[in-house]
């Protein structure tokens, strides 16, 4: 779609040290930049770009952009929201059925040779059905978790710093509790909130002391959002039973000793990893950065406050 419109440069920007990506930058001068939520597209970036209106991320979320630069600059921001919903729904789901029936480590316990034949107290795991489900962000994923909740009958309990509308409330039975009384209550926390200054580290020690030696921490969200130290402790000290991660604090990177925590389902970040899903993204980005390019509104747009100064 857009080689169709532009001449397109590919650049395998992860890991690359920001000198060497903001020179590629400035060789090319692009109008657009379709970025990676792995690969930050700071001011220092942006500046190299004389001419760059649009940073169309490819990922719903956007904390790897600058984007107060961005609409200082006047270069609008868009993202890829609800074509990865369902994609990371289900995997959150997944996580929880593995955490709690041992999916990988009976996998693991077979392909060593282990297995000698059925026992009654072989890996016993933890139900799932008619559980109690505890959302943190209750957006369209957390929503779209909610209903893969209904279907293992479970009771839903959800927090955010904005109430759902009761048509919501009703439609999936979800009850709306302060994030304390949720750690609480729920068999099943699972984290489906923006990474912001008020959720950075909203599950910390104090939090996971609070869920109790029954329950699991679920987080396909944002890595920042746990205090990944204090959750390395929670899971070597028993304050939890187990946790299920799709992201993780200093990803790529993650906190030594979580890779030891036998009670933990450790995922490379796959939230949209399916191929629907990632084509969508795609489709949804480039349609965005068209937009911009045309000098329309995109249709995902971060930062409407750009379009005042926009260059055109």
């Amino acid at each position: 779609m857009l080689r169709e419109r532009f001449e397109v440069t590919m650049l395998e920007a992860e890991g690359m040290p920001s000198e060497t990506l903001k020179r590629h930058i400035s060789e090319t001068d692009p109008i657009g930049i379709v970025g990676m939520v792995n690969v930050p597209i700071t001011d220092e970036i942006m500046a190299a770009a004389p001419h760059l209106r649009v940073v169309a991320n490819y990922a719903v979320g956007y904390n790897n952009v600058d984007v107060a630069a961005a609409t200082r600059r006047g270069v609008l921001v868009t993202n890829t929201p609800g074509v990865l919903t369902d994609a990371t729904a289900d995997l959150a789901f997944a996580l929880i059925l593995a955490v709690a029936r041992r999916i990988v480590e009976a996998d693991k316990f077979l392909r060593d040779g282990k297995f000698k034949g059925w026992k009654a107290d072989l890996l016993l795991g933890t139900d799932v059905y008619g559980r109690v489900l505890g959302i943190i962000g209750f957006g369209r994923i957390g929503q779209a978790v909610a209903r893969r909740g209904l279907g293992f009958n479970m009771s839903v309990l959800y927090s955010d710093a904005r109430r759902a509308t009761p048509e919501v409330e009703s439609e999936l039975r979800a009850q709306y509790v302060p994030l304390d009384e949720l750690l609480r209550k729920a068999d099943y926390v699972t984290i489906h909130a923006d990474l912001n200054d008020q959720t950075r580290h909203m599950i910390g020690e104090r939090e996971l002391k609070l869920m109790g030696p029954e329950h699991y921490l679920i987080n396909a969200a944002r890595g920042p959002i746990v205090d990944e130290k204090a959750l390395v402790r929670a899971l070597k000290e028993g304050w939890i039973k187990g946790a299920g991660l799709d992201v993780y604090e200093r990803e790529p990177k993650t906190e030594p000793g979580l890779a030891d925590c036998w009670n933990a389902v450790l995922l490379p970040h796959l939230g949209s990893a399916t191929v629907t899903a990632r084509a969508a993204m795609a489709e949804t980005a480039a349609k965005n950065l068209i937009a911009a390019v045309d000098g329309q509104t995109p249709p995902n747009l971060i930062n409407p406050e750009a379009l005042a100064a926009v260059k055109r």
